[in-house]
């Protein structure tokens, strides 16, 4: 069962499963925690899983002014600090992915191990063409209206800020990505709508990384390959790094 707690004056709404090590999972652009139906029950076997649902998302109502990356990632280090109490896991997925990487920037003594999927460093990273956002909302209207507090018809309004958001942000470098101090794995669907190159350049980029493209997924590769995609999490925050025969990268 999910509950409202005030996260930074913001009324939050977030899930609660399992016990252990405190996890976050992020969910994506436009969506709520739902999104993490095939995955949660799974990862909650061995961790304290936290579903928190960022501002204007899901059961979580909109803020005046804009939404941004920035924004939410504060939100999410606040969520750190009173809820969670102290520092977690961060598994997000898409613009969830995007709000892990800049707490993880702003706060690494609050992040553990980080979880990247399907996620940018820079807006430019997207296919041009591909990602509609109109079209994607056009899907989610009625998931939003059943849950949100803003009702049915604030619904444009956020998506527009979203769509605003996707366009404009973020807006890092690479040479940012240095300074990311939490061992992290980068994920993505080998079809994915973020660009392979950078991708890659997000791996290549954050010292202690590995990378894992899941074959046959598109953006949606945690829905689409959730038993795939959970054995990569697990094993990833479980086991520490194996020594290789012949590094490159590593060496």
């Amino acid at each position: 069962m999910g509950q409202y707690t005030e996260v930074a004056g913001i009324k939050t709404w977030y899930e609660e499963l399992g016990s252990g090590e405190p996890l976050l999972l992020m969910h994506g652009g436009l969506s709520d925690a739902s999104a993490f139906g095939p995955n949660a029950p799974e990862l909650a076997e061995s961790f304290h899983v936290y579903m928190p649902e960022r501002r204007g998302h899901g059961h979580t109502p909109d803020v005046d002014g804009p939404i941004s990356y920035a924004g939410m990632a504060e939100d999410t280090i606040a969520f750190l600090e009173t809820v969670v109490g102290g520092p977690a896991h961060l598994v997000g997925h898409s613009d969830g992915a995007n709000v892990a990487l800049l707490a993880a920037l702003r706060r690494p003594d609050l992040v553990r191990r980080l979880v990247l999927i399907s996620g940018n460093f820079h807006h430019d990273a997207l296919i041009p063409g591909v990602l509609d956002i109109e079209q994607v909302a056009g899907f989610l209207e009625d998931m939003y209206a059943e849950v949100s507090p803003d009702g049915r018809g604030h619904f444009p309004v956020f998506v527009a800020k979203v769509a605003r958001m996707v366009a404009e942000e973020p807006t890092l470098a690479a040479s940012d990505l240095a300074r990311v101090r939490s061992r992290t794995l980068v994920m993505a669907g080998d079809d994915d709508v973020i660009k392979l190159s950078h991708t890659v350049a997000l791996y290549e980029n954050i010292p202690d990384s590995e990378l894992a493209i899941v074959p046959g997924t598109s953006h949606t590769l945690t829905l689409e390959k959730p038993t795939l995609v959970n054995r990569l999490i697990l094993d990833f925050l479980s086991t520490d790094p194996v020594e290789t025969l012949i590094p490159v990268r590593r060496r």
